[in-house]
């Protein structure tokens, strides 16, 4: 019964360190960016995207498609940057495993 005791108080140990983190997560912010930087897309922990900065070089109203590709680039990149933050930050609370659904 005690051992049970003690694994509980781990867990919920563990459930309180991985809410602080998602909410440090929160407040991180990750950019990424296409085209030399002419597109640049801002990304939270959380993956929630926060802003979006095209200069106006990248526009050509000839080649709207271009710049459709180049924000869907940076918002890729942005995306994969903050995926790997994330990841990052909660495999330290969970030593190195992976456990499904936690981000």
């Amino acid at each position: 019964m005690n051992n049970m005791n003690q694994m509980m108080k781990q867990v919920k140990k563990m459930q309180e360190q991985m809410l602080k983190t998602q909410e440090e997560l929160a407040q991180k912010t990750i950019e990424g960016s296409a085209g030399g930087g002419v597109v640049t897309v801002s990304v939270n922990g959380q993956k929630k995207v926060t802003g979006i900065v095209i200069k106006p070089e990248a526009v050509d109203p000839d080649d709207v498609e271009m710049l459709q590709d180049l924000v869907l680039t940076a918002i890729n990149d942005a995306m994969n940057k903050a995926e790997e933050m994330a990841n990052k930050e909660m495999s330290r609370l969970t030593g190195g495993m992976n456990i499904p659904g936690l981000f």
